[in-house]
């Protein structure tokens, strides 16, 4: 189990003509039906008087895949977010809670930041509080009030004020303190792991037949989570990597036979590393985890230092954390140790093949000068850029607007552009991981001419 629990949600599923498909998600209604609703605050909110139809359609949904032929299936969608004309809680009866869990990531602090405005600015709700340092701050912390004017500079800093742990998930003690402490709405952010622990406190809160809304906010900055575009910190990571690709690459440029090796953060996805490569143009090899590499031999990653030491003088090798892991000797491995989110402890590959490179390249070139550089901390630990910061703030108002809605037991995210309501189950079940048979890679390939290793 990663930094959570785990669940199976029935979703539930709709069918249309076309092989039409709407993986929906939970509602408050489906255990509690004599629920009440009232007219949605924003339609008389002056800041939205002028937007046309702001309101979105019951029945408004998107699709998970917009490229189709002719003749084929509708497929799979989504419910579409945003604000509708009737709400399940009056704004004064709201009492929300933020948590986070997990790795740092740029951009957690913007979305605490935008939930908290989102629900007093746009619904009027005064009553909203931080659970300090991830699951187990609900049984064994104080909370922290959460108020416009107390978090209105947090999006400036990196990492999160609510502080975050790995694991510390007990779903009853969780729950025990949301009825305990009045809670009815309660907002998580994190990685698969999180909304898998997410998942299981909406099945233990529908057990319990609580008014209780939950909401998931995706977080993981190396884009491993399925179904959505992105997930957010990820292109403020892609531009901080670059940089430490172009200083490694003027400090092996200015010597003789210097080699710069980067690595990126990528346990399972090379994500980050395939486009901060692609972003710096100065990259001569990527290696990530789901293209395996092989050293020795014809067609090597010898081979071709060697080949590119001949024709430059120098190279760039970016290479993600858990490429390579297979290659590593036996002594070398962890011997299947976790960490508390259960995933895998690997070994610092960057280090490894740093060293197997010095040793091998020694005959031909004398001693090169390798140049190491792991920014993985820096990169984790800075504020979300611009376009991450915009991002975050559409991703907290949606899943705002999706509890206010009665919804619950949902994840949001944007689907081919579009924000979405989506099941816990359908962002947990795997990893997003890059396909070395896409067109993406082959772009890679041609931009750096490493070799496919295949």
């Amino acid at each position: 189990m990663a930094d959570g629990g785990c669940a199976a949600i029935n979703t539930k599923i709709e069918e249309g003509e076309g092989g039409y498909i709407l993986e929906d998600v939970p509602h408050l209604t489906d255990y509690l039906p004599s629920l009440l609703t009232y007219p949605n605050p924003l339609q008389d909110n002056p800041a939205y008087s002028v937007v046309k139809q702001y309101f979105v359609d019951v029945d408004d949904t998107v699709a998970q895949k917009i490229v189709v032929h002719k003749n084929g299936d509708r497929g799979i969608h989504f419910r579409r977010a945003g604000p509708r004309q009737k709400v399940y809680f009056k704004s004064d009866e709201v009492h929300a809670c933020i948590v986070t869990c997990g790795g740092l990531c740029p951009g957690l602090n913007t979305v605490i930041r935008e939930i908290v405005c989102g629900l007093h600015y746009m619904y009027g709700v005064s009553k909203i509080i931080g659970i300090d340092g991830g699951y187990m701050g609900f049984y064994s912390k104080n909370t922290v009030t959460l108020t416009p004017k107390v978090v209105n500079d947090i999006h400036k800093r990196g990492g999160t004020v609510l502080g975050t742990s790995r694991g510390g998930h007990d779903t009853s003690k969780i729950v025990d303190s949301i009825q305990d402490r009045g809670i009815n709405q309660v907002y998580v952010i994190g990685g698969d792991g999180t909304q898998k622990g997410a998942a299981v406190i909406y099945e233990e809160v529908r057990r319990r037949g609580l008014k209780v809304s939950v909401a998931g906010i995706p977080k993981t900055i190396d884009n491993d989570i399925p179904v959505i575009d992105r997930s957010f910190g990820f292109d403020t990571a892609v531009e901080e990597a670059q940089r430490a690709i172009n200083a490694a690459h003027v400090e092996a440029e200015s010597t003789e036979n210097g080699i710069g090796v980067v690595k990126l953060m990528g346990r399972y996805s090379g994500f980050i590393a395939m486009y901060a490569t692609l972003a710096s143009r100065d990259v001569d090899c990527c290696l990530i985890p789901e293209s395996p590499f092989f050293l020795e031999g014809k067609g090597g990653l010898f081979q071709f230092i060697r080949k590119r030491l001949k024709e430059n003088g120098h190279m760039v090798i970016v290479i993600a954390e858990g490429a390579g892991q297979d290659l590593l000797t036996e002594s070398m491995q962890s011997m299947g140790q976790q960490d508390a989110s259960g995933n895998k402890q690997l070994q610092d590959v960057g280090f490894w093949i740093s060293h197997r490179i010095k040793v091998h390249t020694f005959a031909d070139f004398g001693l090169t000068v390798m140049i190491v550089a792991d920014p993985t901390y820096m990169i984790r630990a800075i504020p979300g850029n611009a376009s991450d910061n915009v991002y975050c703030t559409l991703l907290a108002q949606s899943a705002v607007h999706g509890a206010m809605a009665g919804y619950t037991g949902f994840t949001c995210g944007p689907v081919n552009g579009r924000h979405s309501y989506i099941p816990f189950n359908r962002i947990t079940e795997k990893q997003n991981k890059v396909v070395i048979t896409d067109r993406m890679w082959a772009r890679l390939l041609s931009s750096t001419n490493q070799p496919s290793f295949l």
